[in-house]
């Protein structure tokens, strides 16, 4: 834990009470903080009782007492509309912040040079996260990962000069963290995503933008426009260090893949004399150009936290990959079956069907907005889709005449399904890849339940090979 001492001595709301908003509340009493916290769930509240954490309705109490809210990052800050606590806090002059700012605020405090990577963007972010951990890890370093990815920052270690926190920042948390100021900040890519909460992709853009605004090093995707559109307004200002990254073509300066390798190029130096930092041939847990970003990304991060290139090189062969995302289960015969649930949208969906071109694919859930229409160039890919969830009938009518397909409703019935054609399909290369470019709360609570769920249907299949 993080003890946060920033508000000793001061009264302290909290709002949600779940694995981030709980962690808020016992750091903040840990540094002497008084906290009182509310949830809508009685479950939560009974939870926090038990841990020691002083529980009452927020609408009840005189908010002038308060020094702060602290708002778990679900809970909605602008759009909507502000949630209640939100308008209490301000009506009463009062900064709404979130855990990550905690950090900030505490790292500034007791170690101000630590080494802190902080990761953003639509896609790619928690196996990015994940990857930078593992180099630095790989290297010998005391490496700290959360926020994001699973663990709540402040239930990791604390800043010390010579700890890495390698921290996944969703946009709702950069949307409660004025200051942030990590030591190297990424934006990986941006596409339109949780707009139901940001109102615009503008709005959605401006916010991811603030990761990068006070790093010390900013690296930046430039395979989108609207990440370029940051990046080159961040280069026109001469104390932003904002160096660009692409998988997709060689950069005049930062860092790019070239063929299947990942390269570093400064501004005086020529193509020959570019720094080679890693090699992607063979690695299967980082396949397709979605990964070469990622791992471009986590390459460039671990260089300017002071790895060599031959311990870059070293820890990109031996990366497990990250749970639900590619994630390689099992094989029975030729069918290969893959676990992609972390793919809520169908811009995330597009990187896992750009993997291969034998596929049979469980999809649906909850919509996001514009369907799987964008996905059209992949549909010759797919040689029949299973249908699962609240999307499947939108689903089904995008692929009317154009990709074989049948509702099936359930994951149990598609999983079932699918391995049924697959192994009767004769084909070389198989694979059955649960994408389902939808968010999962029609029918589980989080990704990692649908993935898990997923999993255990794959392993359960007679004659079944482990693959991870």
């Amino acid at each position: 834990m993080i003890p946060i001492k920033s508000f000793a001595g001061q009264r302290v709301a909290v709002f949600g009470l779940g694995g981030s908003g709980l962690a808020s509340a016992q750091a903040l009493v840990a540094g002497g903080a008084s906290v009182v916290a509310f949830d809508d769930s009685a479950e939560s509240l009974t939870k926090a009782s038990a841990a020691g954490i002083a529980t009452a309705d927020l609408r009840t109490l005189d908010w002038s007492s308060f020094a702060a809210l602290v708002l778990a990052p679900g809970v909605p800050l602008t759009d909507p509309e502000p949630h209640w606590t939100v308008t209490l806090a301000r009506a009463a002059g009062i900064p709404v912040i979130g855990d990550i700012e905690l950090y900030c605020r505490e790292r500034r405090a007791l170690a101000p040079r630590s080494p802190f990577v902080a990761i953003t963007g639509t896609n790619g972010k928690s196996t990015t996260t994940a990857l930078t951990a593992h180099l630095l890890q790989a290297a010998g370093r005391d490496v700290q990962m959360g926020g994001n990815i699973g663990t709540a920052i402040l239930s990791l270690d604390p800043p010390a000069p010579n700890r890495f926190h390698v921290v996944e920042c969703s946009s709702y948390q950069i949307d409660l963290a004025p200051s942030l100021d990590p030591s190297v900040g990424m934006l990986i890519n941006l596409s339109p995503d949780h707009l139901d909460r940001h109102g615009t992709m503008e709005h959605y853009a401006d916010v991811k933008a603030r990761l990068l605004e006070n790093a010390e090093i900013a690296l930046v995707g430039v395979d989108d426009p609207y990440s370029d559109a940051i990046g080159r307004r961040l280069s026109a200002h001469a104390d932003r260090n904002a160096i660009p990254v692409s998988a997709t073509r060689e950069l005049p300066r930062g860092y790019f893949v070239r063929g299947t390798q990942i390269v570093s190029k400064g501004n005086n130096q020529t193509p020959e004399q570019a720094e080679v930092l890693g090699e992607l041939a063979g690695i299967t847990t980082l396949r397709g150009r979605h990964n070469a970003q990622n791992a471009t990304f986590a390459c460039a991060a671990a260089w300017h936290m002071g790895l060599k290139p031959a311990e870059i090189a070293r820890g990109l062969k031996t990366f497990p990959g990250l749970a639900h995302r590619m994630e390689q289960v099992g094989r029975k015969g030729a069918v290969l079956f893959v676990n992609d649930s972390k793919a809520t949208n169908a811009d995330s969906s597009a990187q896992a069907l750009a993997c291969f071109s034998e596929i049979f694919w469980i999809a649906g859930g909850k919509s996001k907005s514009g369907g799987i229409t964008t996905l059209a160039s992949f549909f010759p890919r797919i040689r029949k889709a299973y249908l699962i969830g609240e999307a499947a009938a939108e689903f089904a009518a995008t692929l009317d005449g154009k990709v074989e397909h049948e509702t099936d409703g359930t994951l149990e019935r598609a999983v079932a399904a699918a391995t049924r054609d697959a192994a009767a399909s004769n084909l070389k290369d198989p694979v059955v890849l649960l994408s389902p470019a939808c968010a999962s709360f029609d029918q589980y609570r989080n990704f990692e339940i649908r993935g898990d769920h997923f999993r255990r249907l794959v392993l359960a299949i007679p004659g079944i090979e482990r693959t991870r």
